[in-house]
């Protein structure tokens, strides 16, 4: 069996019971660091010593079949050096190829640097969407925003603290000056800190120099002003391309502030 296990993305006492019992049972650990697992072992106090195999994104496609054979017989543990893996961390590729060969995949839950942001960002947590890091370089980064400028979820990011300030010029520009935002620093740590503001205030702020760790919540885009007949012909050209018609319903109602029902009702004549 793959067990996915969320260690603590800052602090120790956020470790789970059931963490620390899988820690001290483990034969095998997969591991983005393993001298961070160690470290984590020590600072728990467990004195198990399991085999440790190296797992990052650099061989995950290598080691993700090695891994699974192992499944087979044995309790694999999955860890990232904070929080779930698979998020923006290694372990996406070993879950995959155990679904694809047939093994049971199981998850310890526990610590997300994402959920905890968008918890305490202030911005709407109904819908969000997670976006993982952004792009180093300038161009690239003004291009992927842009595409995200009408996105109406509430929006989660992943940024170093030296390109925070340049990422939030970004941001301000690709989606407005007034849009809202948080900045999230050190989650569960000492010296955690929200900060709260307009994209272009957070965006003065933190031109001063940040550290630590970062994520970044983006009050999503305004519904765009869309006629109601051409929602429906939204609507209908997604169930045209095979999308279930509830489905399809529920994207443009997301994209537009039409109602879901209404889009739906009114395909139900007339051409699909």
């Amino acid at each position: 069996m793959i067990i996915l296990a969320a260690t603590p993305i800052g602090n120790l006492g956020d470790a789970s019971r059931r963490l620390v019992e899988a820690l001290e049972q483990a034969t095998i650990i997969a591991a983005e660091d393993t001298r961070t697992t160690q470290r984590l072992l020590a600072a728990l106090g467990v004195s198990n010593r399991p085999r440790l195999i190296a797992l990052h994104d650099h061989n995950e496609k290598d080691r993700a079949p090695e891994l699974v054979e192992l499944a087979r017989t044995q309790d694999v543990l999955v860890l990232s050096d904070a929080g779930m893996p698979t998020v923006s961390d290694p372990g996406y590729g070993v879950v995959a190829a155990a679904a694809a060969a047939g093994v049971e995949v199981t998850v310890i839950p526990g610590p997300s640097a994402v959920v905890t942001a968008l918890a305490v960002s202030g911005l709407p947590t109904d819908r969000f969407t997670f976006e993982g890091f952004v792009a180093r370089k300038h161009g690239e980064r003004m291009g992927a925003l842009r595409l995200l400028a009408a996105e109406p979820r509430t929006m989660v990011f992943f940024e170093a603290p030296s390109r925070l300030a340049a990422t939030l010029t970004d941001m301000a520009a690709a989606f407005g000056a007034d849009r809202r935002g948080a900045v999230c620093r050190e989650l569960t740590k000492l010296h955690e800190q929200v900060v709260r503001g307009t994209l272009a205030e957070l965006a003065t702020w933190a031109e001063g120099g940040v550290r630590g760790e970062v994520v970044l919540v983006v009050e999503g885009g305004a519904a765009r002003e869309v006629p109601f007949a051409d929602a429906v012909a939204q609507v209908r050209a997604l169930v045209g391309e095979g999308v279930r018609r509830k489905d399809a319903a529920a994207e443009v109602a997301g994209l537009t502030g039409h109602s879901s029902r209404e889009l739906y009702q009114a395909t139900l004549t007339g051409p699909a």
